[in-house]
Parts: C-alpha cells; structure tokens; sequence
C-alpha cells in the first residue's frame, strides 16, 4: 500500500464495509460527545458500513462499552465492540493450553477476557503463573505491579494489553497502561509483548469475527490507530478531534502515516480529493498548495486553512522525505483545523 495519502472520488462510507472505529478522541472525548460523530456514524451505517469499536482500554467489558456509546446516540451491541483485553487474551492462547495459570493486573474487562479464553485466574506470584497479562485499572496500585514484577521475574511470560503512556480524561491526560507497564519494565529488565495497538492483532480479529473484505481503521492518535493500520496493511483515517494533530500527521515517519485525513467523522460521509504534484514542486489539493524548499515547508493557502491544507502540506512533506530530503519540522506551522 502507498505510504502516502490515498484519494477517493467517492464517501468513504460507501468504498469500505467495515469501520474499525477508535473510541476516546474519535467516538466520544472522555464522558462527552464528540460534534457530529453520532449523526455520521449513523449515516455511515444506513450506507451499508458496518461499525467495530476498537478499544486499547482494557479495564472495562464490551458490554459496557456498548452502553456507554448507546448514551450517547451510537447504538451498540457488546459484539461490535473489540477491546485490547480480549486481544491480549487471544495472544496468550497463540503460546498457551486452556487452564495454564495467569496472573492478571487489571480491571473487569481484562479479568473475564482471560478467564473467558480458558485460563485459570491467580493473584500472586506465588501461585506460580506462566504468565502476567495487564491491563490498565484505575484503582491498580503496587501492591498488584509488585505482584506482577515479581511473576516476571521468576519467568512468567508478560503479556500487556497496550503500551499507551497517556490516557486522555475530562481533566487531562493522565498515565496511561504503558507508564504502569514500565515500572514493571524498570523493576525486572524485562520487555513485554503487546496485544494492543499499534499491533495489529485487534484489527485482524475484528475483521475476522465481521467477515469484511474492506475495512477502514479510524483513529486520532498516530502512534497506535494508524501505526497499528500501517501495520496491518490496512487504510487508515486519521480525524483530528483527539490527540494528534494535523501537524503531527505533516511530519510523520512513514509507519505512522495516515492514508485519509479528515476534520472528524463528517469525513466518512465525503470524498476525499488526492493533491496532485506539479512540474515545479508544487503540492496542490482545492484552494491550498505546498512545497518543500531547502528542508522548510511553504504553503499557499486561499483564505484560511482546511483539510485540503493539511492534504496539500502532508503530500509535499512526506514526498520530500521519500526522496531523501527530511522537511525541518520547524518549518511547519500549526495548521488550525479540527482543533477543539
């Protein structure tokens, strides 16, 4: 697939079936509703696209995910959900035979996955598992990061569910699985395996329980959602309501690319415009052009910036890059769309 952006003459809703949908920063921030994720999800489905939310958050179960999503106008069925537990425990059986002992450090979600997948739940280090899956809980303390560390140490196979640093919440961005997951790191020298994105296994299972033959990935953040689409071989749609922004997405190394950019899930209902190169350099996509000049990126933008501004900018930025010649990421300036 290319590295740079694809183009559609059509909505993204009617060229893929199946939307693999991110949750906090696509869905919903925090508790709140995001603009226009409710009526285009809705729009999307009466398209004939299916939904799958897929979640690294793997302290709670589908099932409440689906409740929450279902408050706020998306209605879902547990069964449209994927969460990085269920991942994680699918990535055990890949090395281990139902009833073989797991410590798990985790909430609800990352408990029933586990327990659901054939394996026998312990506590302690003591009752000698072979293996620790964690899983990111709020009330987790170190008690329970002491047990797993200890687990480890003695040769207990680490399995994390994700390795976000951050989580985003009403207050801010707060520590995510992945800073948990490093004290455990830090006490036992010892590098987890990850079943969370940006691996793809989520995205493989989701598709698979869904039969789609086209699926899109939708994400905000592109270290996981669309690293994990890159990975994976499938077209990614970054929407810029979350975490990164459209100037993360000009400057982003190729395995972290987004192939469609979008201001939010509005996007899914549109077509999406390929920026086209001209003789002299110039990046062109609607009313905004860009090029790259010794290493800085110019742009010409009629009026303010838009998507296609971010299009134009990416495409000149990352064609400069393939080329063997990096844009200076101070060259690029705040692109003001889908901020929030």
């Amino acid at each position: 697939m290319s590295a740079g952006l694809l183009g559609s003459d059509v909505p993204l809703a009617d060229r893929y079936d199946l939307a693999l949908v991110d949750l906090d920063g696509v869905a919903y921030r925090g508790h709140e509703p995001i603009d226009h994720a409710s009526a285009s999800l809705t729009a999307a489905r009466t398209r004939g696209m299916r939904l799958v939310f897929v979640t690294n958050n793997a302290s709670r179960e589908p099932g409440s995910v689906a409740e929450q999503l279902s408050g706020l106008d998306i209605p879902t069925r547990a069964e449209e959900v994927m969460t990085a537990a269920q991942a994680a425990a699918a990535l055990l059986r890949t090395r281990l035979e139902p009833g073989a002992r797991v410590l798990v450090v985790g909430g609800a979600g990352l408990v029933t996955a586990v327990h659901d997948a054939g394996f026998v739940i312990v506590e302690s280090a003591d009752d000698e598992p072979v293996a620790v899956a964690q899983g990111f809980a709020p009330e987790l303390g170190w008690a329970q990061l002491a047990e797993a560390a200890y687990a480890v140490e003695r040769g207990a196979w680490h399995v994390a569910s994700n390795l976000d640093l951050s989580l985003p919440t009403a207050r801010g961005f707060a520590p995510g699985n992945g800073s948990l997951v490093g004290a455990v790191r830090a006490a036992t020298g010892v590098e987890p395996d990850s079943a969370g994105k940006p691996s793809p296994t989520m995205y493989r299972l989701a598709i698979d329980r869904a039969g789609a033959s086209a699926p899109l990935v939708i994400g905000d953040r592109l270290d996981t959602d669309l690293a994990g689409a890159r990975a994976g071989g499938y077209p990614g749609l970054h929407v810029l309501t979350g975490v990164s922004t459209a100037r993360d997405a000009v400057i982003a190394e190729p395995h972290l690319r987004p192939h469609y950019v979008g201001e939010d899930l509005r996007s899914l209902l549109e077509a999406h415009p390929l920026p086209t190169r001209s003789a002299d350099g110039w990046w062109t996509c609607g009313d905004s052009a860009a090029r790259v000049d010794d290493g800085a990126l110019r742009l010409d933008v009629r009026g303010t910036a838009t998507v296609d501004t971010v299009r134009a900018a990416a495409s000149a930025a990352w064609a400069s890059a393939d080329e063997g010649r990096p844009v200076d990421p101070a060259s690029v300036p705040d692109l003001p769309v889908g901020t929030h």
